[in-house]
C-alpha cells in the first residue's frame, strides 16, 4: 500500500486527505519508507526532521477528524531546498561554511507553506551555494539522477527534482537564477516552473531589485506545481519586487484550446551550444507536437550579447553575497562561488551599466515574438545528463565553453527576458535519459502558460514518445554509485534534525 500511495499526485493526496480516506501519518510514514529504501542509492534527501514531522501529521490527522478548516498543502509532506531557512532544521547551502548553521525562524517561502500545511520532512541537495547544475558539493555528497546514478541530476535544486522522480515526497522547492528549476527537472523528468519575478516572494535575495533570481515550485506533474505554486504567491514586506495577488488566481486555470496554440520553436536561441544529438531530439519532438496544434514553426530572434549580460548581472549578485567570505578567507568558498566572486569584483561601473541596458534591449525584442505566437519553445538543456563526477560541463560537440556555467545558456537567456518559463517532460533523448522542453509564455502571463503547459502535458500522456519517463527502480537499485566519494568531514546534527540513511558520517 505504501508504494502506491506514495505514488498518487499531490493533488490526489491532498483530496484523499481532505475526504478522510488517507491519513497525514499514513502519508509521511510512506514517505519516510520510500526515503529509507531509495535515498542511499541518488543522495537527494539531506538533513531530515522526521520525529518533528511526526508530530506535525498527528495535529494534520486530527485536524481533519475535527472537521476544522485546512489549508491547500495540508498534511502533504515536502522537501525543502537546502538554499531556504528552515527553522530548527539544518541549513548548509551546501557549504562548510553552514555545516553547523541551524536557523532559528522559516523564511517566507517556507513559513508560506507551512502555513498551507505543508509539513517540512527534510532539506534536498544542492551545489556549494547554488552555484553550478550538478548538484555536489563537499557537506552532503552527490545528488545522482534517479535514471542512472552515476550521472548528474541537474541543478541547483537537483536534490528536490531527483526526490520527485522516484516519489519520495510529494512535493518540492526550488529556485531559479540560471535554470535552476529547469534544468534539473528535465534531467530527472519532473516539471519545474520558473514564475515571473515577484509572483512568489523572495526573502533570500540580496539584492531584491533584480529580477533574475526567482523561487518557484517542482512538481510531477503541472497540476501538482500548480497547488505547489498557488500557497507561495503574493506580496511580502521582505521582496520589493512582489506584488499582490488575488486569492484565487490559479485555482482556475484560464481556458484554453491546444489545436489553436501557435508554437515558434528555436534550438539554441541563436546564441546557444547544443549537442548534435539533443538537437535531432528536439526536432522530432516538435514535428510530433505539431500534430496537435495550430502553428509550430522555427523562429528565429536577436539575443545580441545575452552571454556577457548575465556575466555582469549574475556576478552583482555573488558580490554583493560574498564579499565578506571571500575578504575573511577566499579559500571557505568553493571553486565555482570563488570564481564567480572574482568575476564579479573586477568589474566596473560601465559594465553593470551596459549590462542592464543590454537586458533591456533584449527584453524589448523578445517580448514582439509573441504578436505571431503564444509560447516561445526550446530544448531545456543542451545535453544528455553527464557523470557527476565532472563538475560541469567544459565543450559542446568540441566547441570549449568559457566558463563553469556556459552550458546553462538555454535556460539563462530566458532569464534574462524575465518570461515565465516551465520545463515539461517529454519523452526521451538519444540516449535514453529524459528529455526536457522548455516552454516560454508571454510576459508577466504566468497562469496562460501553466494552462498550455497542462495541454500539452495532457496530450503527451498518450504518446509513448512524449509522456513522461519514470526510472526503473529496480535497476536503480543496483547501481552502487559512491555518491559520497567528495564528502569531507560532512555534518553531525543531534536534534530532531538528522542525516538521512545512506548518507556519509563522521
Amino acid at each position: 500500500m505504501s508504494d502506491s500511495l506514495v505514488e498518487k499526485t499531490a493533488v490526489e493526496l491532498r483530496q484523499l486527505i481532505g475526504s478522510k480516506q488517507v491519513s497525514p501519518v499514513e502519508l509521511l510514514d510512506a514517505c519516510i519508507a520510500r526515503i529509507e529504501d531509495l535515498n542511499p542509492h541518488i543522495n537527494a534527501v539531506t538533513a531530515t526532521c522526521f520525529e518533528r514531522a511526526r508530530q506535525e501529521a498527528r495535529a494534520a490527522e486530527q485536524a481533519v477528524i475535527d472537521g476544522r478548516p485546512l489549508g491547500l498543502l495540508h498534511g502533504l509532506p515536502i522537501g525543502i531546498k537546502d538554499l531556504e531557512e528552515t527553522e530548527g532544521l539544518l541549513t548548509t547551502y551546501g557549504s562548510p561554511i553552514y555545516r553547523g548553521n541551524v536557523p532559528t525562524r522559516d523564511n517566507a517561502l517556507v513559513a508560506r507553506l507551512r502555513a498551507a500545511g505543508a509539513i517540512v520532512a527534510g532539506k534536498t541537495n544542492v551545489p556549494e551555494m547554488g552555484a553550478g547544475a550538478n548538484s555536489r558539493n563537499t557537506v552532503w555528497g552527490a545528488t545522482g539522477n534517479p535514471f542512472n546514478p552515476l550521472l548528474n541530476a541537474g541543478g541547483s535544486s537537483g536534490g528536490s527534482a531527483a526526490a520527485l522522480a522516484v516519489d519520495l515526497l510529494p512535493l518540492c522547492s526550488g529556485s531559479d537564477t540560471g535554470g535552476s528549476l529547469r534544468i534539473p527537472a528535465a534531467k530527472c523528468g519532473v516539471v519545474g516552473f520558473r514564475p515571473s519575478p515577484g509572483l512568489v516572494p523572495s526573502e533570500r535575495k540580496l539584492l531584491g531589485w533584480t529580477p533574475i533570481s526567482v523561487v518557484g515550485p517542482m512538481g510531477r506533474n503541472v497540476a501538482d506545481t500548480v497547488l505547489q505554486l498557488r500557497a507561495t504567491l503574493g506580496l511580502h514586506q521582505s521582496d520589493p519586487l512582489s506584488y499582490a495577488v488575488d486569492e484565487g488566481s490559479f485555482a482556475a486555470l484560464p481556458p484554453v484550446e491546444l489545436s489553436r496554440l501557435r508554437i515558434g520553436y528555436t534550438e539554441d536561441f541563436g546564441v546557444c551550444e547544443v549537442d548534435d544529438g539533443i538537437r535531432a531530439a528536439f526536432r522530432q519532438k516538435m514535428a510530433a507536437i505539431g500534430r496537435f496544434v495550430q502553428v509550430c514553426e522555427p523562429v528565429e530572434m536577436d539575443m545580441g550579447e545575452a552571454h556577457r549580460a548575465f556575466d555582469v548581472i549574475r556576478a552583482e549578485a555573488f558580490v554583493a553575497g560574498f564579499e565578506a567570505a571571500y575578504r575573511r578567507d577566499p579559500a571557505s568558498l568553493g571553486t565555482n562561488t570563488r570564481a564567480n566572486y572574482e568575476m564579479g569584483a573586477a568589474m566596473s561601473l560601465s559594465d553593470c551599466a551596459w549590462a542592464q541596458g543590454e537586458q533591456t534591449r533584449l527584453f524589448r525584442r523578445f517580448q514582439q515574438l509573441y504578436a505571431r505566437y503564444d509560447l516561445i519553445v526550446s530544448p531545456t538543456t543542451p545535453v544528455s545528463p553527464f557523470p557527476w563526477s565532472e563538475l560541469y560541463l567544459k565543450e559542446v560537440n568540441g566547441v570549449a565553453l568559457e566558463n563553469y556555467y556556459r552550458w546553462l545558456a538555454l535556460t539563462y537567456v530566458v532569464t534574462l527576458v524575465t518570461n515565465p518559463s516551465i520545463s515539461l517532460p517529454c519523452g526521451r533523448d538519444h540516449r535514453g535519459m529524459p528529455f526536457g522542453l522548455q516552454v516560454t509564455g508571454a510576459f508577466r502571463d504566468d497562469a496562460r502558460l501553466l494552462s498550455w503547459a497542462a495541454a500539452l502535458e495532457a496530450a503527451f500522456a498518450g504518446d509513448a514518445a512524449l509522456c513522461r519517463p519514470r526510472p526503473d527502480l529496480a535497476q536503480l537499485k543496483a547501481v552502487h554509485a559512491p555518491l559520497t566519494s567528495i564528502v569531507t568531514h560532512p555534518p553531525v546534527f543531534d536534534g530532531q534534525a538528522t542525516a538521512v540513511a545512506g548518507q556519509a558520517a563522521v
